[in-house]
């Protein structure tokens, strides 16, 4: 766990809070031989803050707030830097703790009554099984955190945090997974242009394969414990397209059953890429190597040429090699993946939601602020690498560091954008993260769809 004392680590900080109406400037004093505001006691630099901004929360001096995440590093360091002035001006101080065992470890805890004062869920369906199965536990969100979602994002994303009627969680970070990644210079030297509907795609995938002979997608979906997700992702966008956002909906929530015939199209749509030898899987093997081929290496190819295209969210940006220049005339970037559909732009996505375990006035002022446009703000200053964005719409999207950031908050920002979250993470457990997952291994290596789809369905409970 990290103890923070932002008395001792301050820092340079610029903000306009874009969305809020209040300006927060925060600039450096001090320095070698400086006589400004500097710390005598431990010789750095120290900042003034404009604290008005934050004049809403109180005095919380003396008191600590404690964060349980799935969050770890890198983006660890930077979700804790976004909270330097909201502790610098309110007194409180953030305990983070970030574990790659959150899962599984915050179901414990909660069960032992060691839970956090603050969760960051990453899945709306883990939301639902808290307060399905532990609530006591889990207190509602104040109505200050209730205004502010109100005010900075859509209401499909305040229905994610939503469990019977009761808002409990805030949207934090988010992303949109209906993206392509591609080499520009590998498309402009052979003449290629980014397709934009899904039969330019399919047009682009036969001619590439006709002039090189050789396959055009790179895939990868093995991920430890997690294996398949990243397969579920490729049959959710491609059932938003083929049968559109209604049909998903009432896929998720089983009011059709997972092997409804339209699900089936869906899934064999997909396969007319990933199941299809000639296509995949470039660089890496046959068809089955897709179940072993780690997600987060399946992409490489793009670099060297041996891929042409690799559809992944947009966290994969942090995924290349050090040095890979992410951009739109740059080693890689990514595309939209394209539909036929003229009357919407579907876009998958995911992200993490703030459920409180207490309702201690700190801890209600963290939740609040965390729903604030200036805390978006402050998370993209402090993310200077690039590779993070929010569906916050106080979010300025020139405080993103990256092109590629900017492009992929502006997509969920579209007024033609319908967002859908990430079916498998709605689904029930033992079928969203259980039967779907291996059900998309088992594909890959040989079982038709029909037998995948079915075997879902009969695992779907009661």
């Amino acid at each position: 766990m990290t103890r923070r004392t932002t008395t001792a680590r301050r820092r340079t900080l610029a903000l306009a809070a874009s969305g809020t109406g209040l300006a927060l400037v925060l600039a450096a004093c001090g320095g070698d031989g400086g006589d400004g505001g500097g710390d005598s006691g431990n010789g750095g630099a120290a900042s003034d803050i404009d604290c008005a901004a934050y004049d809403e929360f109180g005095d919380l001096e003396g008191t600590t707030v404690s964060v349980y995440t799935s969050i770890v590093e890198p983006e660890q360091t930077q979700q804790e830097d976004s909270y330097d002035a909201f502790e610098e001006c309110t007194g409180v101080t953030v305990e983070y703790e970030g574990s790659r065992e959150f899962e599984a470890q915050l179901l414990v805890r909660i069960q032992a009554g060691n839970a956090p004062d603050i969760a960051y869920l990453p899945q709306p369906g883990l939301l639902n099984t808290i307060v399905t199965d532990y609530p006591d536990a889990i207190v509602p969100a104040p109505d200050a955190t209730v205004a502010n979602v109100d005010e900075f994002f859509s209401e499909e994303w305040k229905d994610y945090g939503t469990v019977d009627g009761t808002f409990y969680a805030a949207p934090l970070g988010a992303n949109a997974k209906s993206f392509v990644w591609y080499s520009p210079s590998m498309f402009a030297d052979a003449g290629y242009e980014v397709p934009t509907t899904w039969t330019e795609l399919m047009d682009l995938t036969a001619q590439i394969q006709s002039d090189t002979g050789a396959p055009v997608w790179c895939a990868g979906v093995e991920s430890g414990d997690a294996t398949g997700w990243a397969g579920t992702d490729w049959i959710e966008d491609v059932v938003l397209r083929t049968a559109g956002p209604d049909v998903y909906d009432q896929w998720v929530n089983h009011e059709i059953p997972f092997n409804d015939p339209q699900i089936v199209e869906a899934w064999d749509t997909a396969g007319e890429i990933l199941k299809n030898p000639d296509y995949v899987n470039a660089g890496l093997g046959g068809v089955d190597s897709i179940a072993t081929t780690p997600w987060d290496q399946a992409g490489i190819g793009v670099l060297d040429g041996t891929c042409w295209m690799y559809r992944m969210a947009s966290f994969y940006a942090t995924q290349w090699p050090e040095g890979t220049e992410v951009a739109s005339d740059g080693d890689v970037y990514a595309f939209y993946l394209p539909t036929d559909q003229t009357d919407m732009q579907p876009v998958l996505g995911g992200g993490e939601f703030v459920a409180a375990f207490d309702d201690r006035p700190e801890v209600q002022a963290f939740q609040t602020y965390l729903a604030s446009a200036d805390w978006a703000n402050q998370k993209a200053i402090a993310t200077p690498e690039g590779g993070w964005f929010s569906a916050n719409n106080g979010l300025d999207i020139n405080n993103l560091a990256s092109e590629f950031d900017q492009d992929a908050a502006a997509l969920l920002a579209d007024e033609s954008t319908v967002f859908r979250f990430d079916g498998s993470d709605l689904m029930p457990g033992d079928v969203g993260a259980g039967t779907f997952w291996t059900g998309i291994v088992n594909w890959l290596t040989g079982q038709s769809t029909q037998q995948v789809v079915d075997r879902i369905e009969n695992t779907w409970p009661e």
